[in-house]
C-alpha cells in the first residue's frame, strides 16, 4: 500500500506519554481484580485481620469495594497529549490514513448537504481516559461517542501480526477505518438509536443482535472508505485487499472464540462471524455506497 500518497491529518493526538495507568499508581503495586493496592497495604490488612479475628479477605473485599466507589465518583483525568508530528513512521501512517478518511467522508457528507465533523484520534500507551471511562490497551482500538474520538494503542498492530497473523499496512488501515465508521454512525444518529433500543431491552448480542449489526455496518463503512480512497489515490498494491479481508476474518467472533476455547457460541457474538465481517467489508469496497451498508434491514448478515 502506497500510504505516503495520503494527506496527513492534523487531528492525531500523541498521548503516549500522558497515558499508561489512567492516573493510578504503578510500579511495585499488586493488582486485584484490576484495582490497585500496594503490597504494604495488603500486609497491613492481613495484620489487622489477625489481631481482630476477622477474615483478611473479607476486609480486603470491603476495602476494594470502597476504592471502586471513590474511583467512580472521582472525575477521570482527561487525556491531554500533543499534536502528533515528527518522523515516527507509524504515527505518519496513522495521520495519512485518518487524513484520507476525512477527505472521503467529507465528500460523501457534502453530497447530502451535510458537514462532516472530523474526529480526533488519540494515540495512547497501556491505558487511557476517555469520556466513556478508563480503558486499557486490552480492549483494542475503540471509538467513544461521548467525545467523538478514536483511541488507538499502536501495540495493537503488533498484536494483529503476532497473535492473529493479520499483517500488512492495509490491514492496519482497515482497523482505523472501522473505528471511523463508528464515528460516522454517531454523526448520522445511528448510535443514538441503538443506545435507545438497548435501554428498551432490545437484544444486543447474538448472531442477529444489534451489536453485531452495528459492527458489521462499521466494517462496510470501512470498505466504502477503501473504495473512494483507491479511486482518488490509486494506492493499493497486489495483496492489499487480501490483507484487509484476512484481518476481518481473523477478528471474527467465531474465529476468536474457537481460538480461545475451542468452541463457538453464536449467542454471545458481538461483532459478527469472520464470514460476515469479510462479506460486509466487500460490500462496501465493491460498491463505494454507504446506502448499501444498511445491516439493520438486511435479512441475511
Amino acid at each position: 500500500m502506497q500510504w505516503r500518497k495520503g494527506r496527513r491529518s492534523d487531528n492525531v493526538v500523541d498521548a503516549r506519554d500522558d497515558s499508561g495507568g489512567g492516573g493510578m499508581g504503578s510500579g511495585g503495586g499488586m493488582r486485584i481484580g484490576g484495582r490497585g493496592l500496594s503490597l504494604g497495604g495488603v500486609a497491613i490488612v492481613v495484620v489487622i485481620g489477625l489481631l481482630s479475628g476477622q477474615d483478611p479477605m473479607t476486609i480486603l473485599g470491603s476495602l476494594l469495594g470502597q476504592m471502586d466507589v471513590s474511583q467512580q465518583q472521582a472525575p477521570a483525568r482527561p487525556t491531554q497529549g500533543k499534536p502528533a508530528t515528527g518522523n515516527d513512521p507509524q504515527v505518519d501512517f496513522v495521520r495519512s490514513i485518518l487524513g484520507d478518511t476525512e477527505d472521503t467522508w467529507g465528500e460523501i457528507f457534502s453530497r447530502s448537504n451535510q458537514q462532516y465533523e472530523q474526529p480526533k484520534l488519540i494515540l495512547f500507551n497501556g491505558g487511557v481516559n476517555s469520556a466513556c471511562g478508563f480503558a486499557s490497551s486490552a480492549v483494542g482500538p475503540f471509538y467513544c461517542p461521548g467525545d467523538h474520538r478514536v483511541y488507538l494503542d499502536l501495540g495493537f498492530f503488533r498484536e494483529m501480526e503476532q497473535k492473529f497473523s493479520a499483517a500488512g499496512d492495509f490491514a492496519q488501515a482497515y482497523v482505523i477505518a472501522h473505528e471511523v465508521g463508528h464515528h460516522v454512525q454517531n454523526l448520522l444518529g445511528i448510535s443514538a438509536k441503538i443506545n435507545a433500543a438497548r435501554q428498551r431491552g432490545a437484544r444486543m448480542e447474538g448472531a442477529n443482535g444489534l451489536s453485531v449489526r452495528q459492527e458489521l455496518q462499521a466494517d462496510c463503512f470501512a470498505g466504502v472508505w477503501a473504495n473512494h480512497a483507491q479511486q482518488r489515490l490509486n494506492w493499493l498494491e497486489p495483496g492489499d485487499v487480501e490483507e484487509a479481508l484476512n484481518a476481518a476474518n481473523a477478528i471474527g467472533d467465531d474465529h476468536l472464540q474457537r481460538q480461545a476455547r475451542g468452541t463457538v457460541m453464536p449467542d454471545s457474538f458481538t461483532h459478527g462471524s469472520s464470514a460476515q465481517r469479510v462479506r460486509w467489508f466487500k460490500i462496501g469496497f465493491e460498491s463505494g455506497a454507504p446506502g448499501k451498508c444498511d445491516t439493520f434491514k438486511a435479512q441475511t448478515l
